[in-house]
């Protein structure tokens, strides 16, 4: 897969990494173009190549009572809206076999959850829309293995593939990142770090996932450094009171030094 393959995706900096980058969830119309505007306003100073992301819906609750969306279609709109907007691709997640041909008239990559990419009829469905897929690595599930996941979205005519670690599971409340899958899993595909679901902590007892938001940067600085082709960060101007993922969201008001010292350590990381 290659940048270009991304509709409206901008890349002036071929060195640079490229970001996906939003809300865990779209929650209104306001919130999400607020947070993309600040998003690309940021990428296109620093020239990082940006992918807008928001889930229409989130199917994957712990609780019944949970945030799980405000309607599909609506949201879907608002995907759309960020798009045409601000000139920018943009991804979400599916979690049905009905929902890769819906979604795929609204964004430009379909993402399928961690949980999930064992899916067969899933990740086929996705791949025959044509769209870029977003397979996120299963936290039970080894680097190596993700090469039949990738297998099954190239088996289907298309090659616009890329692979998300989100971390392995350690225990029953805790994720850690395993470096040395990066380079693996980049032989089979473009591979992205998702920085923020690395670091949920899952399982509470409440029924709320937690995180370490303070432990983005460490995490996010050892991918640059192991060359990753890709981040993934959730972001929110008020990640105490978003409706989703809050825990391990990055606050919007700390994304700019956050990726302005990504962006010098990538530099760095190139010229040796």
């Amino acid at each position: 897969m290659k940048l270009d393959n991304i509709p409206n995706i901008k890349h002036t900096n071929s060195d640079n990494f490229f970001l996906l980058s939003g809300p865990c969830a779209i929650e209104g119309e306001d919130m999400a173009l607020r947070i993309a505007e600040k998003v690309v306003t940021i990428t296109d100073k620093l020239e990082i190549p940006y992918v807008f992301k928001g889930s229409f819906k989130k199917a994957n609750r712990s609780r019944i009572d949970s945030f799980t969306g405000i309607g599909n279609e609506k949201a879907l709109k608002i995907l759309r809206k960020v798009s045409e907007t601000f000139n920018i691709p943009t991804v979400t997640d599916i979690h049905e076999i009905s929902d890769a041909q819906l979604a795929a008239e609204y964004v430009d990559i379909l993402q399928i959850p961690a949980f999930l990419v064992r899916q067969t009829d899933l990740v086929v469905a996705a791949a025959e829309t044509g769209k870029v897929v977003n397979l996120k690595k299963g936290q039970f599930m080894s680097p190596e293995a993700m090469k039949h996941a990738v297998t099954k979205v190239t088996d289907c005519n298309n090659e616009q593939v890329m692979v998300t670690d989100r971390g392995t599971m350690f225990g029953y409340q805790d994720l850690i990142v395993d470096f040395r899958g990066i380079p693996t899993m980049r032989e089979f595909a473009p591979t992205v770090l998702d920085v923020t679901h690395s670091l949920q902590q899952p399982n509470q007892s409440t029924g709320v996932t937690g995180g370490r938001p303070d432990m983005i940067e460490t995490i996010a600085r050892a991918g640059i450094v192991n060359n990753v082709d890709g981040l993934f960060i959730e972001t929110h101007f008020d990640p105490a009171n978003a409706k989703s993922d809050g825990a391990n969201m990055l606050d919007l008001a700390h994304l700019e030094k956050l990726l302005s010292n990504l962006v010098a350590i990538r530099k760095t990381v190139n010229s040796l």
